[in-house]
C-alpha cells in the first residue's frame, strides 16, 4: 500500500512541502494529498499592494502541481482527528473523511484583532485576500482627504501604510504604532523609514496604544481620538483554531509544540510548518511568524518526513535569519540585516535598490512555489519502513 501523506493548507509552508516530497519520494510508494480551500495561490505577501489597487498574478494550483504527483483536494478542513489519523473536510459536493499515515499541517494564520473593542466590527485586515479585497474596494470609494488609519507598527502595518499613502496620496494616512516607529531597527534605518513616511506625508502617532475602534475613528489609551474613515488593522496574527480543538500538544495560543524537525512532540505522525507551529531557532528563541521562517521549516519537515520513510539521514537545514525585508510603496524599500536570532545589526540597504532587492525576493519565494519540484535532486527514493511511532531521544535532539 501507498503511504498516504496529507498536507493541510497551500500557502507559502504547505505547497513548497507538498513539492519537495514529490521530489524526495517514489510515486508507488506514497500518495502526496494537498489539501486547499482555494483554487490558486495567494501571495500573501504582497496582500498590501492588492489592497491599495494593484492586481497580482493568477497561480492556479492545478498547473503548478500538474505533472508533480501531488494530487489536489480542494475543500476547508472542518476538524482533525489525530488520533483517529483522519482529517475532516468540506468540499462543493459534500463533506469527507481524509485517512492519513503522515500529516503536514500548514494552515497558517488569519489576522488578530486582539480583544480591542470594535476592531471585528469596523477595522479591515490584509491578512489573506477576501480581507484585502474588502480593504481595496473601501479605498477606491473614499473621496480625497478622507482619513486612514493604520494600527500596527510592525513589518505589516509600515508595507500597508506606505503602499496605500503612494497609491492615493490625496487621502490623509496615519500610522498608530505602540512604541517608537521602527523602534527595532538600526539608527540608519529608522532615519530612513523616518524620510520615506515623512516623504509620502504619512503622520505618525507613537505610543499609541489603541483601545477602542469606532466607524469614524479609533481611541487610544491615554484618552485621545484619532480619526478614520477607514481602519487598517495589522498588530499580529491568530493561528488557525483546529489545532486546539484536537490532541496535540499546543501552546497557549494555539501553535503546535514540534522538535527541530519540525515533528509533533505528541503526536510523531504529525509535523507543522509556518505559522501553525511552535519552532524555535538560534539561541533557542522562538521563530516569529514570517515567510522567512517557515520556507526553511517546510524544507525541514519535507526533508525530515523522506530520511525517516526512506531511511535516510536526518537533515538540518539552518533555521536562522539574516535580513527583514520591507517595501516602502513601489519605489522604496529597507532591508534591514540582522543576527541569526532576528536582532538588527548597524549594516541596512535602502532606497530604490532596496525595493528591487525585496521584489526579487517576492518574486523568488512565489517561483518556489510554482515550480514545486524544479532544482531538487531527481532521485527519488524508494520508502523501506514506516516513520517510528515514538522520536527517539536522537531524533528529538536534532
Amino acid at each position: 500500500m501507498q503511504h498516504r501523506i496529507i498536507v493541510l493548507g497551500a500557502g507559502y509552508t504547505g505547497a513548497i512541502a507538498a513539492g519537495r516530497l514529490a521530489k524526495r519520494l517514489r510515486r508507488e510508494d506514497a500518495a502526496l494529498t494537498l489539501v486547499n480551500a482555494e483554487p490558486d495561490f495567494v501571495e500573501r505577501v504582497r496582500m498590501h499592494q492588492l489592497a491599495a489597487g494593484q492586481d497580482l498574478r493568477p497561480r492556479p494550483f492545478g498547473e503548478m502541481f500538474a505533472g508533480t504527483g501531488v494530487g489536489l483536494k480542494l475543500a476547508k478542513v472542518t476538524g482533525i482527528d489525530v488520533d483517529r489519523r483522519t482529517v475532516a473536510v468540506r468540499a462543493a459536493d459534500g463533506t469527507e473523511e481524509l485517512a492519513y499515515d503522515t500529516l503536514v499541517y500548514a494552515l497558517g494564520s488569519g489576522w488578530n484583532d486582539q480583544g480591542v473593542p470594535g476592531t471585528a466590527e469596523h477595522a479591515h485586515e490584509i491578512a489573506g485576500r477576501p480581507g484585502a479585497l474588502r480593504l481595496r474596494e473601501r479605498l477606491a470609494g473614499l473621496d480625497a482627504g478622507q482619513p486612514v488609519v493604520v494600527v500596527g507598527g510592525g513589518l505589516t502595518g509600515l508595507e500597508a501604510a506606505t503602499e496605500i499613502a503612494e497609491a492615493r496620496p490625496d487621502l490623509d494616512v496615519a500610522l498608530a504604532a505602540r512604541g517608537r516607529l521602527g523602534d527595532w531597527l538600526s539608527p540608519r534605518g529608522r532615519r530612513h523609514l523616518h524620510k520615506v513616511f515623512g516623504r509620502l506625508g504619512i503622520t505618525v502617532h507613537e505610543h499609541a496604544a489603541v483601545t477602542g475602534v469606532g466607524g469614524d475613528s479609533i481611541a487610544t489609551a491615554d484618552g485621545t481620538s484619532i480619526p478614520a474613515a477607514v481602519t487598517v488593522w495589522t498588530t499580529g496574527f491568530a493561528v488557525h483554531p483546529i489545532a486546539k480543538a484536537t490532541t496535540l500538544q499546543v501552546t497557549g495560543t494555539g501553535q503546535i509544540m514540534v522538535d527541530r524537525t519540525m515533528r509533533s512532540l505528541s503526536h510523531p505522525d504529525v509535523y507543522a510548518v509556518g505559522d501553525a507551529a511552535m519552532a524555535v531557532g538560534p539561541a533557542d528563541k522562538p521563530l516569529r511568524m514570517s515567510c522567512a521562517s517557515g520556507t526553511p521549516m517546510a524544507w525541514q519537515a519535507a526533508d525530515a518526513i523522506a530520511a525517516r520513510l526512506t531511511g535516510g539521514k536526518l537533515p538540518k537545514v539552518p533555521l536562522r535569519y539574516f535580513n527583514q525585508c520591507i517595501s516602502l510603496g513601489r519605489k522604496e524599500g529597507l532591508i534591514q540585516y540582522v543576527t541569526a536570532d532576528d536582532r538588527a545589526v548597524s549594516a541596512a540597504l535602502t532606497g530604490r535598490l532596496a525595493a528591487v532587492y525585496k521584489e526579487l525576493v517576492c518574486k523568488g519565494a512565489a517561483w518556489a512555489v510554482a515550480n514545486p519540484t524544479v532544482g531538487l535532486p531527481a532521485r527519488r527514493r524508494r520508502i523501506v519502513r514506516e516513520p517510528a511511532q515514538a522520536g527517539t531521544a536522537v531524533e528529538a535532539s536534532a
